[in-house]
């Protein structure tokens, strides 16, 4: 059985969050929606689940981190083709994010990066395998 991953992100205004991810293609699992949080579907193995700040605090003792000035996380996604990665970093930064850091390539890997709206990092990632067997 494969492994299945949820990401847990605290985020200040779930709808913002819900059009911010809605515009970049993704959709949300209505089982596991309410005013408290979502489940947003990257794949069938990998969920984000978009949790309200109040709600996100009940699973932990900790502070939650204020993403517009720490790192708490990067979540990197993979992508297909180098212009996947353009396509969907492209359609963040209209939907409302910023640029996280300069396009980055080496050795055949390619990665773009931008901060959505409650300023977590996300990274989207293309590997040319071609290139990482050479």
């Amino acid at each position: 059985m494969a492994r299945k991953i949820f990401v847990n992100l605290p985020v200040k205004n779930l709808k913002r969050s819900v059009d911010f991810f809605t515009a970049l293609g993704f959709s949300f699992d209505q089982q596991f929606t309410d005013e408290n949080a979502t489940c947003m579907i990257i794949n069938d193995d990998a969920f984000a689940m978009l949790l309200v700040e109040d709600f996100f605090k009940g699973f932990t003792k900790k502070e939650i981190c204020d993403a517009s000035t720490h790192t708490e996380a990067i979540v990197a996604l993979s992508a297909d083709t180098r212009s996947e990665v353009d396509s969907l970093v492209d359609s963040a930064l209209v939907a409302g994010a910023s640029a996280a850091n300069e396009p980055m390539e080496e050795s055949g890997v390619y990665v773009r990066s931008f901060h959505d709206p409650d300023g977590h990092l996300w990274e989207v990632v293309h590997m040319d395998m071609s290139a990482q067997q050479a």
